[in-house]
């Protein structure tokens, strides 16, 4: 965990993710990047050179009608002074059994990201964080690339400007290995995802993709993010020293 704090620590400086008195939101899924990501930043807020706040937020998706039990996690994150806010809601429903999507994945990721954002507002917060990291922006790089023919990625910082919040992904220096790690040297708990569609996705074949080019070449994954950040892909360059830039906009 000390070295997943680390590297959270150096991308939030080196991009500016976090500004005194930020109140961050951070989606909590429950899978094992998510709660990483909160146990990291709650760590953090004890002594970074910026105070901010931590809120936890879940969506319930409630697959097949039912609420998902996420109380462990409740426990964790009070343990480390977080508060930690469950929104129930009809997402799961509407998807599968209403409209019956075939590739459910786009329109669930869509209006999951819309409630966070509204209940994020509604907390009080200016940002939201994301357990993004960068075995994900690897996979988003290439899945544009081959899916679409484009060169791009999520940014590590991207302002909202119609719901005035900015989004950050602190763990997008880390390894999805060394997220791993930390979860398991805390043993921290982790709620599986009931979702129908887990596993079988386009991502799952890509992740598959970058795990071989890993074991051909051990370095491939700093490799890519020297790439990613001489590639003038919009909020991957680091910041000059001494300027504040403003955080790339994406109209949602």
């Amino acid at each position: 965990m000390q070295r997943l704090e680390g590297l959270m620590r150096k991308a939030m400086q080196q991009y500016e993710m976090i500004s005194p008195g930020d109140r961050v939101a951070v989606g909590v899924s429950g899978g094992k990047d998510s709660v990483a990501l909160t146990v990291g930043l709650a760590r953090l807020a004890r002594y970074y050179e910026h105070p901010f706040t931590v809120t936890a937020v879940t969506l319930d998706p409630r697959f097949g009608g039912e609420d998902t039990d996420y109380s462990a996690l409740t426990a964790l994150f009070e343990s480390y002074g977080v508060e930690h806010v469950v929104k129930r809601s009809n997402i799961g429903t509407v998807i599968f059994d209403l409209r019956k999507e075939p590739n459910p994945c786009a329109l669930c990721a869509k209006m999951r990201r819309g409630l966070l954002h509204d209940t994020a507002l509604e907390l009080g917060c200016n940002k939201v964080a994301l357990g993004h990291h960068l075995d994900d922006a690897i996979e988003t790089f290439y899945m544009n690339l081959f899916r679409e023919g484009r060169i791009g990625c999520f940014s590590p910082v991207t302002y909202l400007s119609r719901k005035q919040l900015t989004m950050i992904r602190p763990m997008l220096l880390a390894t999805e290995a060394e997220v791993v790690h930390a979860v398991h040297s805390l043993s921290l708990p982790i709620v599986k995802s009931r979702c129908p569609a887990d596993g079988v996705t386009v991502r799952q074949s890509t992740k598959e993709f970058v795990h071989k080019m890993s074991r051909e070449d051990r370095a491939f994954r700093q490799k890519m993010l020297g790439a990613l950040q001489k590639s003038g892909i919009d909020g991957w360059g680091p910041s000059a020293p001494g300027r504040t830039p403003l955080p790339p906009k994406e109209e949602i």
